[in-house]
């Protein structure tokens, strides 16, 4: 075990490192700045468990009526050997398939084998005919660990290239679609079509032929007739690679913290905000969709101004707290010479907002 390694096991106290998925690797693009939260997620730090420790635990997450609303549409959608699947598909990427495509399912309870063989037919790309492959394994290194990932779906040799589809339960209405929702499902896409691409290198293929367009199919109204989307992940990959490629500088982002640091779940709670409060964080009220130790950074940037979100914080650069924002606005703080700028946009808010107050009805 190299230093860094034991370094690891000491942050999360002995225990296994916990596991990342799609879901939990898409999470990391959130607030790639936080250092608190990749030292945490590249130790492998249990943090819903952190949290619940240390008083703040995490509140989000899929209900039960959400997760089997969401099988039972993908069901539906893959039923028939992939028929109609196949028609969407092809349909959105506007090819007209010169043979059936063949349907392989890949699920199996061996996941090294399920893995090895999801590896030897997504690399055969001599093989021209399309193909459906049911739930196959991918992997990913994340900061030295190897994470297998389940898409739903990959689409091979479909015009050409490699599709990773997505089937999600969120409707599309009148052709519109929560944006909240569809950015979480690019990012996690983003996740697939990396560790696919890096399947391909490693076999010694052109990553290029997995294409960047994702098909998204969601239930199109409130029905369940399913409705294909192409989503781009161009940009979700960029920001995923850098956030992965700073993970993997473990070593460089623990000299930034204190050499005795731990989040061991089972250390006192006192201890434990401490030790948090000694390692940098990035609040932003983003981060409680997407971070289980959210309602704590929340806490403890309270009276701050990056609580208020990064168009604030970006705005008022220089000027950390909420008591001094108000002071430069009521003109009561002349401030620091590199806080002029904000000074000037805090004062003209507040003439603005003490014109406005003027002139309401009574």
């Amino acid at each position: 075990m190299t230093s860094t390694e034991q370094r690891l096991a000491a942050i999360r106290g002995g225990v296994p490192a916990r596991r990342h998925n799609a879901r939990t690797i898409a999470a990391l693009t959130g607030n790639p700045g936080c250092t608190r939260r990749a030292v945490l997620d590249g130790a492998g730090v249990d943090k819903p468990r952190l949290a619940e420790r240390i008083g703040f635990p995490a509140r989000f997450g899929q209900s039960r009526f959400a997760i089997s609303r969401g099988n039972a549409f993908e069901a539906q959608v893959k039923a028939d050997g992939g028929t109609e699947l196949l028609r969407l598909v092809a349909e959105r990427l506007g090819v007209t398939p010169d043979a059936p495509a063949t349907w392989t399912d890949l699920n199996a309870d061996d996941l090294t084998q399920r893995h090895e063989r999801s590896r030897e037919l997504l690399a055969a790309v001599d093989d021209t005919s399309p193909a459906l492959f049911d739930h196959p394994l991918l992997s990913l290194e994340i900061a030295g660990q190897r994470v297998y990932l389940e898409p739903d779906l990959v689409a091979a040799r479909l015009a050409g290239r490699y599709h990773v589809v997505e089937i999600k339960s969120f409707p599309v209405v009148d052709g519109q679609a929560d944006p909240g929702k569809v950015a979480a499902a690019a990012i996690q896409s983003a996740v697939y079509v990396l560790a696919l691409r890096e399947l391909l290198a490693a076999a010694g293929h052109d990553p290029e032929l997995v294409s960047a367009d994702v098909v998204l199919i969601c239930p199109r109204d409130f029905a369940n007739q399913p409705v294909a989307s192409l989503v781009d992940v161009r940009r979700q990959l960029l920001v995923l690679r850098r956030q992965l490629a700073r993970m993997a500088r473990l070593d460089a982002l623990l000299a930034r913290v204190p050499e005795d640091f731990t989040a061991d779940p089972t250390a006192e709670p006192a201890a434990l905000v401490a030790a948090l409060g000694a390692v940098e964080a990035h609040y932003a009220p983003d981060c409680l969709a997407a971070c289980e130790l959210a309602f704590f950074c929340r806490h403890e940037a309270r009276g701050h101004t990056a609580a208020l979100g990064r168009p604030v914080r970006e705005a008022l650069g220089g000027v950390a707290d909420v008591a001094e924002a108000l002071a430069l606005a009521d003109g009561d703080h002349p401030g620091e010479p590199d806080q002029a700028e904000a000074a000037a946009l805090l004062r003209a808010a507040a003439r603005l907002r003490a014109e406005a107050l003027a002139g309401r009805p009574t």
